[in-house]
């Protein structure tokens, strides 16, 4: 018996082995993605249920009754429960991260195209706490961002125990936000096209079928959970009045886009505004998150509405349960309640936010609408739903997967012309105003530059000492040529990137730029080698090709 375990164990250290170092075979990796799916389904579940635990505990029922309940409590609850929350997390981000901020959607965009499908551990699992007690304690924000990372994070893991290529670490990281997606919302659809879209940004046939399986594994966890129920109803009688009504919902989506990128610049001028008084005052990093918690807590005391995602106050748009006035109010206040939970680094997820702001312009617009031209008009609920859908697609930049998310929320396909004109030019006005995102953008804002595809950020991940040639190699350059040019100023440092490099090619003409090991002040900078143009090129051309043949495999 003793012989028949070690010889199995024999056997599966040996295949584990193999798996490492030759990788999955396309058989093997689909369990794998399977086995991601499953998990990342389940986190995201875990994700859902400690949110409603938390917050039944803080407020007295979860996020479905929430602005109702919130109502009736005292006034000191909604006041102090968002600022131990804030303060909480503060003194976590502070801890676990370099930076203080909560990790979400961007770094996992930026982990799939500069990290090979990998995202930071220890950050990530701090932000994914940090997002649970913010959106628990009162934070305006949602719970995708959170769950679409800790995707990421089983990925990372999976990926770093098989040993994974960057190909198969951005499937994988695919296959878990696809999974964590359509289990948190129910959307098996949206959630693999999600994945695609947005988080690896190409539709190869590769990754398309795992992150299709793991997606669907996710949603069987999900209805395993709660049945097979859409996260909105909306009414009967909505019903599209045709060609007529068209212009009106192509009005609506310009009206959506410019909602979203005032959305979007409230929450980064937010930021800024934050980074600035922090500076000035010398305010503790991780005091920020607790003044947020602390404005927002005041706010709620009279707009009970802007704590936690918004589910109660989206469900009545959808159905127009409110008045005009009341969607207008409930509409700005949700941006400045949003912005001030971004802006305070509390964490969470842009979508839920996204659909309740989109409800409400979609609302306010259809009463106006169907008041002027009553006759020639259909139901202003319906509006809502195409609102919801089109300022959702400009802010995640995703307008296929958010199209289809909308009607498997709210499980009505029958209203799909008038969500795709919202949702189409929505996403075209807002695209030319912002970084085509709200997650690209955010990265844009911290020079890392995705929005324009591999040609514009596969400079960045080559260091120029990984490609120099060095003193003694084979055709470096002269040492005494090189030292003339440092003398001159024309050298780069050997820890810049050839994303700083290439522009000094363009500005010297030069065939080879000196590299440097820069020292401190007064120092002489040490001669590494030199950096040649042509090495540069042939390095970038082999990546490009790289990323072109695995985007069109």
């Amino acid at each position: 018996m003793k012989q028949g375990f070690g010889g199995a164990a024999t056997a599966w250290s040996g295949a584990w082995n193999v798996l490492r170092r030759r990788g999955p075979t396309q058989i093997q990796f689909w369990f794998i993605a399977l086995a991601v799916g499953i998990a990342a389904g389940m986190a995201a579940i875990a994700f859902r249920w400690s949110i409603s635990a938390l917050q039944t505990l803080f407020y007295g029922t979860d996020d479905v009754n929430l602005a109702s309940a919130l109502s009736n409590l005292p006034w000191w609850v909604l006041l102090v429960v968002p600022i131990c929350g804030g303060l909480t997390v503060g003194v976590l981000l502070q801890r676990f991260t370099p930076d203080g901020r909560a990790r979400a959607v961007a770094e996992v965009i930026e982990g799939a195209a500069m990290r090979d499908g990998r995202i930071e551990r220890r950050a990530g699992l701090a932000s994914t706490l940090a997002s649970l007690i913010t959106l628990s304690t009162g934070g305006s924000t949602g719970r995708e961002g959170p769950v679409v990372h800790m995707g990421g994070l089983i990925a990372t893991w999976v990926s770093n125990r098989i040993n994974a290529n960057g190909i198969t670490g951005r499937d994988l990281l695919g296959c878990a936000v696809a999974a964590a997606v359509s289990a948190s919302f129910n959307a098996p659809i949206a959630g693999a096209l999600f994945a695609l879209e947005v988080v690896l940004r190409h539709f190869a046939v590769h990754a398309f079928a795992p992150i299709v399986v793991a997606s669907v594994a996710g949603t069987v966890i999900n209805r395993m959970a709660f049945n097979d129920v859409t996260e909105y109803v909306l009414p009967n009688d909505g019903a599209l009045q045709f060609y007529v009504e068209l212009p009106a919902y192509l009005l609506l989506g310009l009206v959506c886009g410019l909602v979203a990128v005032v959305f979007m610049r409230a929450i980064f001028w937010a930021e800024d505004m934050g980074d600035a008084v922090q500076r000035r005052t010398g305010l503790p990093g991780w005091l920020r998150p607790g003044i947020a918690g602390g404005i927002l807590g005041a706010m709620a005391i009279w707009f009970p509405h802007i704590i936690g995602p918004g589910y109660e106050t989206t469900s009545r748009a959808l159905t127009g349960n409110l008045v005009l006035h009341e969607a207008i109010v409930f509409a700005i206040l949700k941006v400045a309640a949003v912005a001030i939970t971004m802006g305070g680094r509390m964490g969470g997820g842009m979508f839920s936010p996204s659909l309740m702001l989109g409800a409400l312009t979609g609302l306010s617009f259809g009463l106006i609408a169907t008041s002027v031209l009553p006759e020639v008009s259909g139901e202003d609920t319906l509006y809502a739903l195409a609102g919801m859908g089109a300022v959702a697609a400009a802010v995640l930049g995703a307008p296929i997967s958010t199209t289809l998310i909308v009607f498997e929320l709210t499980g009505d396909w029958q209203t799909g012309l008038a969500v795709m004109i919202a949702v189409s030019t929505s996403s075209a006005l807002s695209s030319s105003m912002v970084d085509r995102s709200f997650f690209l953008s955010q990265l844009e804002r911290r020079k890392i530059h995705l929005a324009a595809g591999p040609q514009s950020y596969l400079l960045a991940m080559f260091s120029v000492a990984a490609i120099m040639r060095a003193k003694d190699a084979p055709g470096a350059a002269p040492e005494s040529a090189c030292m003339e040019m440092v003398a001159e100023g024309t050298y780069i440092s050997g820890n810049a990137t050839l994303e700083e490099a290439m522009p000094l090619f363009e500005g010297n003409n030069r065939s080879y730029l000196p590299v440097v090991s820069l020292g401190g002040e007064g120092d002489e900078p040490e001669l590494w080698g030199a950096l040649f143009h042509v090495d540069a090129l042939r390095a970038y051309n082999r990546a490009l090709a790289a990323r072109a043949a695995e985007e069109h495999s």
